[in-house]
């Protein structure tokens, strides 16, 4: 259990209502400022956080001249690292930060930004639209091997997933494995990004991406009969659902927390709603 003073963060799926809770911490974050009045602020981490953030840094820069915001990826776990050991002012997660990580770096405090669903994905050309939650489990854990055997064609399951760094695999591990390992025949990418175009172009494959990212590239499956949405996330009748997070190393002061408070304001949570993701927040 953590101690008292560092808190925790969950999903609750009802009413469409988000709690968000803090970690307690004194530090204030690194900003660089070069060329007079200008403020550079470095954002590293989740892929799938990225797209959030990077929208904002764009309309907060073109508000702010004097504003340099440098957004990239790496995935969750090089964000909570990048904000620990302050190389990156803000760091990003899709999961949340481990017992482990706040032992060892116990300033660290997060902000909820987002919320999301965790999609699976199908090739187009798969008649299989609808799955359980334990048929998913027994595909990722290689006990289902071939589509035959949840009621498609007969083809070997492709089974693809995240990098080690990834916080959406491990918000995927944790609710649908029940953190039990994935076969060692899973292809693991670096990105939604990269899942998406491997499942799209492999007629029998299987992966799982951030609400934000679906297309119709591929075939979104019905998870225990209901299709990932703003909706069901919400009302938690989606099972695959998770938070997203920006982390600071202490408490966020200066231009890093008005940058969080912009990200949280209605023009910030309308970007979310514009990228595909859940809005904590007010839109309008």
């Amino acid at each position: 259990m953590l101690s008292k003073t560092k808190k925790t963060t969950k999903f609750l799926a009802a009413f469409g209502v988000l709690a968000v809770v803090v970690t307690a911490g004194i530090f204030a974050g690194c900003i660089g400022k070069g060329g007079g009045d200008t403020v550079t602020l470095t954002v590293a981490g989740s892929t799938t956080v990225l797209p959030i953030v990077q929208q904002c840094a764009d309309a907060y820069m073109d508000k702010h001249d004097n504003w340099d915001i440098q957004v990239s990826g790496g995935g969750s776990s090089v964000g909570v690292r990048s904000a620990a050991e302050k190389t990156a002012d803000i760091g990003m997660s899709s999961r949340d930060v481990k017992a482990s990580e706040f032992a060892e770096w116990p300033s660290l405090e997060v902000h909820i930004i987002a919320a999301d669903g965790l999609a699976v994905i199908v090739h187009n050309n798969n008649p299989v639209d609808s799955l359980s939650t334990d048929h998913i489990k027994k595909i990722y854990t290689g006990i289902i091997t071939n589509w035959q055997e949840v009621g498609g064609a007969n083809m070997p399951i492709v089974v693809v997933g995240r990098d080690s760094n990834s916080g959406t695999r491990a918000s995927f591990e944790e609710i649908v494995l029940d953190k039990e390992l994935p076969t060692s025949s899973m292809l693991e990418k670096n990105s939604n990004g990269a899942v998406k175009e491997t499942v799209a172009q492999t007629p029998g494959a299987i992966g799982y991406v951030g609400l934000g990212y679906l297309d119709n590239s591929v075939t979104t499956v019905a998870v225990d009969d209901v299709i990932p949405t703003t909706g069901t996330v919400l009302d938690g009748s989606y099972p695959i659902a998770r938070n997203l997070f920006v982390i600071t190393n202490g408490e966020a002061k200066g231009p890093i927390k008005e940058f969080i408070d912009f990200m949280l304001s209605k023009e910030g949570q309308k970007i979310v709603k514009d990228e595909g993701f859940i809005p904590v927040g007010p839109t309008a």
